[in-house]
């Protein structure tokens, strides 16, 4: 009971929190239209600004500057904990008991204890809302066997997007060297978490939730970041402090079709972090507006593959195409290219095989992943030869 009126006292007597698909590298280029001045977040280390679904950059200072980033680091974090709920590995309802290593972690905590009970679901509400550095330890645990072998996973993880300055020491964020990330890479990893798996955003947007709701020791919890209450649209993503780090936000937003992350790094407070970052997403949706051109899954093309298991297989959007454009009115005359890359059987559903690109005046605007609509499988020789007989029979020969 006395830790629960401490929790409280801190989570309403501060505004201030206490915590923690890679792009083609072109975007990742200067752009001319790019803002580049930093009047926006003046008081940031760095900083950025994308639109969400194309990557582009709306807005950026020292981007690639390699700093700490406290607890932003659980989003990589989450995304691994959701990879593992999407492929069954684990469930949200799955109960796992709390190891002493986990409960021992200081710093932001949802105070779990060592030998509790406690569902995954809840270990996500605490370090999506809260930022507990002892929920993420547990996850480490569960997924992993532990924290040192999670951390492998993490560092995996930025390199299969394609990121080059980040490196992790640690899953929760807590200062140690050699630990660190960038404006940019942070906005990919955030990019990654509400593209690509979105049920982040069911447990990000909470302002105040309970853990062990149902039960006598019910827990309440209120979200590190407040902009999810004070600011139109906000419905994520991630806070972090720490002395080294300072105070970050990856914070995003979603106005009409067009949602928007940004990354702020160094902060000397939580309420310039905010308002900065709050500035931030006001540029982006007062200068741009999101065209979406096709919906994800749509069907780009039909085709046939010899010696499989179906006469022919849908190739879809893997993510909405859309294409980023200034408020200004004027009109537009897009043309589409599909490449579809050579087919190796068998070939599983939802893999990459080919994509389109949105063309603008001879330039590229806009590009998507293609992907296979189903599991296509080599089918037997037997299958071959009756198939062939059949088709000497009907005359398609």
């Amino acid at each position: 009971m006395k830790k629960f009126i401490i929790v409280c006292f801190v989570l309403l007597g501060s505004f201030i929190p206490f915590s923690v698909l890679a792009l083609d590298n072109s975007d990742n280029k200067k752009n001319e239209n790019v803002e580049d001045n930093t009047r926006l977040i003046s008081n940031a280390v760095s900083g950025i600004l994308i639109e969400a679904n194309s990557g582009k950059i709306l807005f950026e200072k020292e981007k690639d500057k390699q700093v700490p980033i406290a607890s932003m680091t659980k989003m990589v974090a989450q995304i691994i904990i959701l990879e593992n709920i999407e492929s069954g590995n684990i469930k949200w309802t799955d109960t796992v008991t709390v190891s002493k290593n986990a409960a021992d972690m200081g710093g932001s905590q949802i105070y779990i204890s060592e030998g509790e009970k406690i569902s995954i679901r809840d270990l996500m509400k605490g370090i999506s809302m809260a930022s507990g550095n002892d929920a993420t330890v547990q996850m480490a645990e569960v997924i992993a066997g532990s924290e040192v072998n999670f951390v492998k996973l993490m560092n995996k993880k930025v390199k299969d997007l394609g990121l080059k300055n980040t490196y992790f020491k640690n899953c929760t964020g807590l200062d140690e060297d050699g630990h660190y990330s960038t404006a940019y890479d942070m906005a990919m990893i955030a990019r990654e978490l509400v593209v690509n798996h979105p049920d982040i955003l069911k447990f990000s947007s909470i302002y105040e939730d309970y853990l062990r709701e149902d039960t006598k020791n019910k827990f309440w919890l209120v979200n590190t970041n407040k902009l999810v209450r004070y600011y139109e649209g906000a419905d994520g993503l991630k806070t972090g402090h720490t002395d080294n780090a300072k105070y970050c936000l990856a914070a995003t937003a979603k106005r009409k079709k067009l949602r928007l992350i940004a990354i702020v790094l160094g902060e000397e407070n939580g309420k310039i972090r905010n308002n900065e970052t709050m500035a931030l997403l006001d540029y982006g949706f007062n200068s741009v507006k999101y065209n979406l051109l096709k919906e994800k899954g749509t069907i780009i093309k039909q085709i046939h593959l010899d010696k499989s298991d179906s006469n022919y297989v849908d190739i879809i959007l893997n993510n909405d195409l859309g294409v980023i454009e200034d408020n200004k009115l004027r009109k537009h005359n897009y043309k589409y290219k599909v490449i579809v890359k050579d087919i190796k059987l068998p070939v599983k559903k939802n893999s990459v095989v080919g994509e389109i690109k949105v063309f603008e005046n001879g330039e590229v605007v806009s590009r998507g992943d293609l992907i296979i609509s189903k599991n296509i499988n080599n089918i037997g020789y037997l299958r071959l030869l009756l198939d062939s007989i059949r088709n000497i029979i009907t005359g398609i020969y």
